[in-house]
């Protein structure tokens, strides 16, 4: 089959069409997808991580996935973050200047590749892009994004792996980084935990965000490691989403905000912005005298 991707932002209509994709697609088998890019004026390139997530989906399920159609005005920033060259597009293997090569390219970690996914992050940290942070608050901060990372390999129960890509936005000041899994979302997550097949998709993710609830079992902490990210987004004037089948979640100045999506996406995505044009100097209070 072909189907036409329009285009895709780092937003909630963002991520209704790559549900409306993941739909389109639930009973191709043993088939061929052909995706057909031409009517993407543009696409935010943090959105090849979910994106990506869709496409493993239709892969696992012996169909072969083909990206054709790739207008100008997205295909450079697709090759610099090398989403065009995991899925062989034909155009990809374009030499492209470093500068054009995006500062957290995409990936596909094995729920086993944990070291991979550290060095991967250390990397993007010290990319030179982010607000100034004193070597603690860096560190609280990876551990922090490594958290969200661990916790889709806790609990998403995909076969799929992790999937993750960043953008950088020169204009408006602004990184975009998603990390996206496509397994049980948090809504069956939750569901399978208390037990209770009637929770929607929006109570789920609001119990989840609930400090001290948690799926882990045994004596190890959990839950979404957003406490930090969010007093940091905050600060910064960044913005956090995390979308998780028929719900998304925004958190923006302090504010957060639940919403129901008219499509499924089929896992878990959390998008964080971070606003470079922050001249803050970020500290954890041990550190300030």
């Amino acid at each position: 089959m072909t189907y036409q991707l329009p285009t895709v932002r780092s937003s909630q209509a963002g991520f209704e069409h790559l549900g409306d994709l993941a739909k389109a697609t639930k009973h191709l088998f043993a088939d061929e997808l052909e995706l057909d890019m031409s009517r993407a004026t543009s696409f935010d390139t943090n959105m090849a991580a979910p994106l990506g997530v869709v496409l493993a989906r239709v892969a696992r399920r012996f169909n072969s996935v083909s990206i054709v159609s790739v207008p100008l005005s997205v295909k450079p920033d697709l090759i610099g973050s090398r989403f065009l060259t995991y899925f062989r597009y034909r155009s990809a293997a374009s030499t492209l200047p470093a500068t054009m090569l995006s500062t957290t390219p995409f990936r596909r970690f094995r729920l086993t590749d944990v070291g991979a996914f550290q060095e991967y992050i250390s990397l993007m940290l010290t990319s030179g892009a982010f607000p100034a942070m004193s070597q603690k608050m860096l560190l609280r901060f990876k551990k922090t994004v490594f958290e969200v990372y661990q916790n889709a390999v806790t609990h998403s129960e995909s076969n799929y792996g992790v999937f993750v890509c960043g953008q950088s936005f020169a204009r408006e000041s602004l990184i975009h980084f998603t990390i996206a899994d496509c397994g049980v979302g948090i809504r069956g997550a939750v569901r399978g935990y208390l037990n209770d097949r009637r929770i929607s998709s929006i109570q789920a993710l609001k119990w989840a965000l609930t400090p001290r609830n948690t799926t882990k079992t045994g004596k190890q902490p959990g839950g979404l490691g957003m406490s930090l990210v969010k007093k940091l987004s905050a600060l910064n004037g960044g913005r956090i989403w995390i979308i998780s089948r028929f719900s998304l979640y925004k958190f923006y100045c302090g504010q957060e905000n639940f919403r129901k999506m008219t499509s499924d996406f089929p896992g878990t995505a959390v998008t964080i912005e971070i606003n470079t044009a922050d001249a803050g100097q970020y500290a954890r209070s041990s550190e300030v005298s």
